[in-house]
């Protein structure tokens, strides 16, 4: 059975930093892409960043790019999502997802990934 951890929010001022962890146990495949995604109050949940099993393909949305990273480490069956210059608007609960297959036309929609963690809240507030 998949299960899958996040960790690392918190309450954090505007421009400050944060690093959330995932952590996903029971994936068979040896392969398989990794994705944040987050989901604010009233708001649907969208796609924030991307990264295959060997790390070389990621992808970014438009929002975050420049200012987040995600990374992992297959060794401990982790990803990480660098979150630095946070705004009010990076407040949601974050979301980790996985799954075989992710093309790149769609890594940001919620109906590609059958494997999701239950979240962890970021806030952004002065």
């Amino acid at each position: 059975q998949v299960h899958i951890v996040e960790s690392g929010g918190g309450l954090v001022q505007p421009g400050g930093s944060l690093r959330l962890s995932c952590k996903a146990s029971g994936i068979t495949r040896d392969y398989y892409f990794v994705t944040w995604f987050r989901q604010a109050p009233g708001k649907k949940r969208e796609g924030v960043a991307c990264i295959s099993s060997d790390g070389d393909t990621k992808y970014y949305s438009d929002s975050v790019k420049d200012r987040f990273t995600i990374s992992r480490d297959n060794a401990l069956n982790a990803v990480y999502l660098q979150m630095n210059s946070l705004k009010p608007e990076d407040t949601a609960v974050y979301y980790c997802a996985a799954d075989e297959v992710v093309l790149a036309s769609t890594w940001d929609w919620i109906y590609e990934y059958d494997y999701w963690g239950q979240g962890t809240q970021v806030t952004v507030s002065s």
